[in-house]
């Protein structure tokens, strides 16, 4: 599936197109053609009253959560048989949240059966992500549901690897904290420690985000954790350089030292140009400027940066954007450009006035500059 954050990034950046559009009355009504195919019996009429009943202000995941209702009202028999069902037209149920909502019928109907649905999830995962679904599971029975999640470490379909990790996240965007694990994170050791060379980008960068929810309550575990890792194995090093980017970006000298970077920058920005000096919402701001090591021996550098975006009260508030490590001989310099578009986003609405942007290097901030945003 398509990354949640992917999704609603794609969803903004398409006129006239919300994410919320993925489950609306012809993709309902597509779903209930395949349930009257594929599951003797089907009531389809009260499917769809169910499904539509107030559809137009839900969220996305309220109507995740509305096909779940409909499932449960739509289909005859007994949870075994609505499962079965429901499995059934998971290949066909028409693209990913479509299938979440099948995921959360599993979660909203299946608690007293957890063996059932938590192979039932399994199964689904592939065509729609599980994470949010397992949730229920995991807060009702942590040690159960682990024990289950772990085996799936070593399935061959990087669908359900990925759920062993991602499932269990502490802090899941979307979702409810899994607060026993925000706590401690020890119960999902093995778990992380099985995946951290996986072949699948997919699994890694899901592994990566794990560890770096972590970090957040528990940077101490982490280095840990990450200190027993082959990080001559490329695919353990790409997790751990994800999992530490928030710690590299505040300078962190132990995530520093992990991917190899220097401790602290001997460097000077030069030539720093932020253009245009003033640009209306929906333009594009570019970011010039050249990096010299004044250092008297070959560094690495992890160079990003940072705009502190205006307020709705006037206030700013920074946020990092990683941009690329280099490595720099004595003496040595290089140019780097990035552009970015200066649009609104369901996670960000811009606001107008003097933005600072920031050059940090190693996590040390080697120069600044600002621009003003104009709104219509």
């Amino acid at each position: 599936m398509t990354d949640i954050a992917t999704a609603n990034a794609n969803a903004n950046a398409t006129s006239g197109y919300s994410l919320k559009d993925l489950i609306g009355e012809s993709t309902l009504r597509a779903l209930a053609t395949t349930l009257a195919e594929t599951a003797p019996g089907f009531q389809r009429k009260r499917f769809l009253a169910v499904a539509t009943d107030g559809l137009e202000p839900l969220s996305i995941m309220q109507r995740v959560h509305r096909v779940a209702q409909a499932l449960d009202a739509g289909l005859p028999g007994s949870f075994a048989t609505k499962l079965d069902a429901v499995i059934a037209a998971a290949p066909r149920a028409g693209g990913a949240f479509m299938n979440m909502g099948l995921c959360d019928f599993v979660a909203s109907y299946g608690q007293h059966d957890p063996v059932a649905s938590l192979r039932a999830l399994r199964q689904l995962t592939a065509h729609g992500t599980a994470e949010f679904a397992i949730r229920p599971f995991l807060r009702e029975d942590l040690a159960g549901t682990l024990a289950t999640m772990s085996d799936w470490t070593a399935d061959a379909d990087e669908h359900v690897r990925r759920l062993a990790s991602e499932g269990c996240r502490p802090r899941l965007p979307w979702s409810f904290r899994l607060d026993a694990l925000v706590a401690d994170p020890a119960p999902v050791r093995e778990l992380l420690h099985a995946l951290r060379a996986d072949d699948s980008l997919y699994v890694r960068r899901s592994v990566a985000n794990h560890l770096n929810d972590i970090t957040k309550d528990h940077p101490d575990w982490v280095y840990a954790h990450v200190a027993e890792w082959d990080l001559d194995d490329a695919r353990s090093a790409w997790i751990v350089k994800h999992a530490l980017r928030s710690r590299i970006k505040q300078g962190d000298a132990r995530a520093l030292k992990l991917i190899g970077a220097s401790d602290g920058a001997q460097a000077v920005v030069e030539q720093l140009a932020i253009t245009p000096s003033r640009v209306r919402l929906g333009g594009e701001v570019e970011l010039a400027f050249s990096l010299r090591s004044t250092a008297q021996t070959a560094q690495r550098l992890v160079v990003d940066y940072a705009i502190h975006y205006v307020k709705k009260n006037g206030r700013a508030s920074p946020k990092v954007f990683k941009l690329k490590t280099v490595e720099l001989a004595p003496g040595a310099s290089t140019e780097i450009r990035i552009t970015r578009a200066m649009r609104d986003f369901t996670t960000r609405t811009h606001h107008a006035g003097t933005h600072a942007v920031e050059v940090l290097v190693n996590g040390q901030r080697l120069a600044q500059g600002s621009f003003e945003l104009l709104r219509p």
